[in-house]
């Protein structure tokens, strides 16, 4: 069966028809809050249930549980503080209980209701979230650019925020209905925000191996220069399901969703969001949302003992490398051959062979993955 939405009911709060007329009307009175490109992502997702069951950005209580025990304070399971950071020059004259319209480039998105406006300790935030306060961590410097106070209340979504790649977007509503069309019972979602090299396909067909159907799932949003375009991701996964994968296991669609690089703790978030998509089951990776060597190799596995009513069945598949004495793609589980005979994928070395424009060898990559990759003019994020 498709799962259950993380706190037993899909959030919709995406408002339509007379009411939706009557805030925008509502909202040209409002006190205006202009969001960053990030927090206007958030505000999607939170209307679209990807957040489930988060109706708006946390009030001061929940982000104190969030944050020191990874629970709301209903005790649901979230590890993640989403909030919203404002100035106080933005919020003059605003109290709690007062609505304020939520704009993107100056044109209204969602109406808030402000239920509580907080102090905060971003250095105490960077320290359980990221478990580091060192600002050379790509997100712990995005915490340290934010404003100096948080609000927290529910969203009424009136607009979408453009988005260059819709056409690739599923919400959880759709996803729901199209797992069931299929017939799927279990579902395996893969986050990824990078092409697929054969470890990629490797993982995915261990999992698959268990359950009806794959839901891979990238990332579009904000990315560190160097990473991949979203649209150079799309294109090598629909040549790598094209050729490699069985009609109709596989579903693919994009996610707007922030990039938080917070290691063990994100990669419950992203198991929890993907229980709202429907899935039974998520595949963990090694270093899952990690950068750099801040948090220790399988720690993102570890963490998942603490959430035994998480609700989404965490799968940990090894990382694969090809054994020339194998012949093939395999793990340390079922490789009995030393080093010397092994040959694992780098994804920085794939990036440089592309970059040159050369094709990476086919123990490395599906040739008609790197085909549609080197298609693009330059396939990375300047």
């Amino acid at each position: 069966m498709v799962s259950k939405p993380h706190g037993g009911r899909l959030v919709d709060r995406v408002v339509k028809g007379k009411r939706r007329e009557h805030l925008l009307e509502e909202a040209r009175e409002l006190p205006k809050i202009e969001l960053s490109f990030d927090r206007a992502v958030d505000v999607e997702d939170i209307a679209h249930g990807v957040y489930s069951p988060l109706e708006g950005f946390l009030v001061q209580e929940d982000y104190l549980h969030v944050l020191y025990d990874m629970r709301l304070s209903n005790d649901i399971p979230w590890t993640i503080p989403i909030v919203l950071d404002v100035d106080p020059t933005e919020i003059e004259g605003v109290k709690e209980g007062d609505d304020v319209a939520l704009t993107y480039n100056g044109n209204v998105i969602a109406v808030m209701k402000i239920e509580e406006i907080y102090g905060w300790d971003k250095k105490e935030y960077a320290r359980y979230v990221y478990k580091t306060t060192d600002p050379g961590h790509p997100g712990v410097a995005k915490v340290y650019s934010m404003k100096e106070l948080l609000i927290g209340g529910p969203v009424d979504l009136v607009n979408s925020v453009p988005n260059p790649l819709d056409k690739y977007v599923l919400w959880p509503i759709e996803t729901r209905i199209l797992f069931r069309e299929k017939k799927w019972r279990t579902i395996a979602g893969f986050q990824t925000r990078n092409v697929p090299h054969l470890g990629h396909e490797y993982v995915q067909k261990a999992a698959l191996t268990f359950v009806d159907g794959l839901f891979i799932n990238p990332l579009i949003g904000w990315k560190k220069p160097g990473d991949y375009r979203d649209e150079v991701i799309f294109a090598a996964y629909e040549a790598l399901i094209k050729n490699y994968y069985p009609k109709d296991v596989v579903v693919l669609a994009g996610l707007r969703m922030n990039m938080r690089y917070a290691g063990p703790r994100e990669a419950v978030h992203h198991a929890i969001v993907r229980k709202n998509f429907g899935c039974t089951h998520f595949i963990v990776g090694r270093d899952h949302a990690g950068v750099g060597d801040y948090y220790k190799p399988y720690e993102a596995w570890e963490i998942f003992q603490e959430f035994p009513d998480l609700g989404i069945t965490p799968l940990f598949i090894r990382e694969a490398f090809y054994c020339k004495k194998c012949g093939g793609m395999v793990n340390e589980k079922i490789c009995p051959h030393s080093e010397e005979h092994r040959i694992r994928i780098s994804g920085t070395k794939l990036r440089k062979m592309l970059q040159e424009g050369k094709t990476p060898p086919e123990y490395m990559m599906r040739p008609e993955v790197a085909q549609a990759i080197l298609k693009f003019d330059n396939p990375f994020v300047t």
